[in-house]
């Protein structure tokens, strides 16, 4: 994909992709090509690549429910989805919890590099962020973290009551949604909408949006090996 058709398919779904814009995606790619040569950031390093599978696959997540407000990426790794997000949505709060410092050396380069406000990037492990920032933001996002019982006792007590938990999926997702279903349940979310799409190679994505209804009780999260072991 090429950083035109990126602008024109994400215009058929509301966002204006500005040249500056398209700019900052290109510097952004020529980044992790060139600190993927350092550390292993991404398996994807051809730049077209790049542009579809992790920029498109990003703001994807932008194209059904209205996100708003402070968005927190839970293992984001080399920026995804938040970085894409916050380059087409500059008026985004974005608050990055990456466990690997050599990801958020990373992460500070482009955040600086792109000159991109308002975004924090947090060196912890979401289930020890949780401590200290439950319930504190309008959107939660995971992308390619874990399966979805794992992810959600990660991710949903960082979420605010009535906000959203973004989980962005691949070809698996309902599947994964289906045996979720308790955990899902236990901590206070409902499904609000689903959105589905192709990428230009025929692979499936699947992004699930869940409303907070209800507070999360206090017990989760979990130590992560007590998640892993025994999942909700």
């Amino acid at each position: 994909m090429e950083l035109k058709e990126l602008q024109t398919i994400a215009k058929e779904h509301g966002l204006d992709i500005t040249d500056r814009m398209l700019d900052q995606f290109d510097q952004y790619a020529k980044l992790l090509i060139e600190w993927n040569g350092k550390m292993n950031l991404t398996a994807i390093c051809e730049y077209d690549k790049i542009i579809e599978k992790h920029f498109y696959d990003s703001i994807m997540c932008l194209f059904q429910e209205d996100i708003q407000g402070s968005v927190c990426d839970v293992g984001s790794g080399a920026g995804f989805p938040s970085l894409p997000m916050k380059i087409v949505r500059p008026d985004l709060q974005i608050i990055i919890v990456e466990p690997l410092q050599k990801r958020c050396l990373f992460l500070n380069a482009v955040v600086e590099a792109l000159k991109l406000d308002g975004v924090k990037i947090i060196n912890a492990r979401a289930e020890d962020y949780a401590k200290i920032a439950r319930e504190a933001y309008d959107v939660v996002c995971a992308r390619a973290v874990a399966n979805m019982s794992l992810l959600s006792e990660l991710c949903i007590p960082l979420v605010k009551k009535d906000g959203l938990f973004v989980a962005l999926k691949g070809s698996d997702g309902y599947n994964e949604l289906d045996r979720a279903a308790n955990a899902l349940s236990k901590l206070g979310v409902e499904l609000l909408s689903s959105y589905e799409d192709k990428l230009l190679d025929g692979s499936m994505r699947i992004n699930f949006y869940f409303k907070k209804v209800k507070h999360t009780p206090m017990m989760y999260p979990r130590a992560f090996a007590k998640i892993k072991k025994q999942p909700l």
